[in-house]
């Protein structure tokens, strides 16, 4: 059986460059804006184009050009760069018209979603500008997954995780240049922030450009709906999006609903998701996107006993990955808050306030993660409609449980049913897998999540107990709590590395050894 850790230790190298430059734009942001009422409206504009990302990038659109594009691949490099062309021309006019009806339209738009900043008109008001600034990240954003599903299905994997690297980049340097020049001439420096993100998008794709040229792909003047390679394309892409859709509007919920919070909650909430977003994008996401190619060959080439192995493989897989980082993320949230975030504008209360919700959202990360790649069996049979009707049921259980606990705990509503919802979306999909793979003893991976998560829990438990006794005699200024926080966290590593064997888990030695080999 093919091993997929290659792909995900190659995957996970270019996420990690990416992933900490994230977090490095997030501390930028913190340390020159703090939590305010510019941050707030920042977010809330950054999260319209945002909210349509995932209809034309990344999930849906490899779910839906990935499969087809490696059945043409087959027939040949015409065929596959002929799809691939037809794609392309296809989102730069779709797209693009809609990223201009977004500009010209930027300040119903934000009305919409930020309906309870409209108490506040200056608020709304620059949500409007912000929002028409950001817009053209969505044009962007859409093009690099085009890039990164082409890469993708010739087996590249390095160089669309690293792309985004390019992104935080730019969003890092132009509002650190923008910032005295604004600042200087009365203005508000978060428009700084807005320009960044937007010729981040931008460099995201044309990051990616050469070495989709390399993969022998030549650009043809091609549109062509009636084509049914384009069709098929376009079966699976509809469902995905109609599914993803409901995700969306499940955000734009949230967004309507937080905007009617106290002020700072919607960029608290940014914050924490932020940091979350490390390992799920380093592993979570790593796993799913190696699979989904070698799901959709093993498809074609109809093996289905090695897809039922290779799922349970990858499930494993993403467990061993992001149980432990969740858990001992959670045990360490408020330290690594304080680490991140807590200078120049970013306060003490802020920093509780943010490692409260990331405690919620990164109970969630190992399901999210585990349905990425269940979905993927059913992308790679074609099927996209069994995971739209399970998102169908976690986005209501989501927006019904925000609507009942926001009153009572604020702002923790959403990380909380977020999380919650994952377990549901994945519970309801996993059911429903047998009708394409068979009957699949799933009680290994039961038993191996069960242990990991014993294990991690007392490597967490130790590790912050170890933390807190030392800060106690070293004191809590920033460089003793790095230090601390370092050696403690490894320490716990370590500790669940022991608890690990203690327990049976073979996996875990087996699973260090295929990452680490060459």
């Amino acid at each position: 059986m093919e091993d997929i850790a290659r792909g995900v230790r190659s995957f996970t190298i270019g996420t990690t460059v990416s992933r900490l430059l994230g977090l490095g734009r997030e501390m930028v942001f913190a340390h020159l804006f703090g939590s305010s009422r510019s941050t707030d409206a920042f977010n809330a504009a950054f999260r319209i184009p945002n909210l349509l990302r995932d209809l034309f990038a990344e999930t849906s659109l490899s779910a839906a050009f990935v499969p087809v594009l490696t059945e043409q691949k087959r027939q040949g490099k015409h065929h596959e760069n002929l799809l691939a062309s037809n794609i392309f021309n296809t989102l730069l006019l779709v797209v693009g018209t809609l990223t201009i009806l977004g500009m010209l339209f930027s300040r119903p738009v934000a009305s919409l979603v930020a309906m309870g900043f409209s108490q506040i008109p200056e608020k709304l008001s620059l949500t409007a500008s912000l929002t028409f600034i950001t817009f053209p990240f969505l044009l962007f954003v859409s093009l690099a997954a085009w890039a990164m599903s082409y890469h993708n299905t010739e087996g590249s994997f390095f160089v669309p995780s690293v792309a985004p690297a390019f992104f935080n980049v730019f969003s890092i340097a132009v509002p650190l240049a923008m910032f005295g020049w604004y600042t200087a001439r009365g203005g508000d420096p978060i428009f700084g922030a807005a320009i960044g993100v937007t010729v981040g998008g931008l460099m995201q794709f044309l990051i990616q450009v050469p070495g989709v040229f390399r993969q022998g792909y030549r650009y043809r003047f091609y549109l062509n709906w009636r084509d049914p390679h384009f069709r098929r394309v376009m079966a699976l892409f509809v469902p995905v999006a109609i599914g993803l859709a409901g995700s969306r509007i499940n955000v734009f919920v949230n967004t309507i609903l937080v905007s009617y919070l106290a002020e700072r909650s919607m960029t608290w909430l940014n914050y924490a998701y932020r940091i979350m977003h490390l390992p799920l994008g380093l592993f979570g996401i790593a796993v799913g996107t190696v699979a989904l190619p070698r799901f959709s060959r093993l498809v074609l080439e109809n093996r289905p006993d090695e897809l039922r192995a290779s799922l349970l493989d990858s499930l494993k897989m993403v467990f061993f990955l992001t149980v432990p980082s969740s858990v001992l993320i959670a045990f360490f949230s408020y330290p690594l808050t304080r680490l991140i975030y807590q200078r120049g504008q970013f306060s003490p209360d802020d920093t509780a306030a943010v490692s409260q919700a990331l405690i919620l959202y990164v109970l969630g990360i190992p399901f999210i993660s585990a349905l990425r790649n269940v979905a993927s069996v059913f992308y790679a049979h074609k099927d996209a409609r069994a995971p739209m009707y399970a998102s169908f049921v976690s986005i209501g259980l989501n927006i019904v449980m925000n609507l009942a606990l926001m009153k009572p705990i604020g702002f923790l509503a959403f990380p909380l049913s977020a999380s919650v919802a994952s377990v549901v979306n994945i519970y309801v999909l996993a059911r429903w897998l047998p009708r394409k793979i068979g009957p699949t003893d799933f009680s290994p991976v039961y038993a191996f999540f069960l242990k990991l998560a014993l294990a991690s829990t007392l490597a967490g438990l130790a590790g912050l107990y170890g933390f807190k006794a030392l800060t106690s005699r070293f004191g809590t200024t920033f460089l003793p709590v790095f230090i601390l926080t370092i050696i403690c966290g490894l320490a716990a590593l370590l500790i669940f590395y022991a608890a690990s064997r203690l327990l049976g888990l073979k996996e875990v030695d087996a699973y260090l050894k295929r990452f680490l080999k060459r």
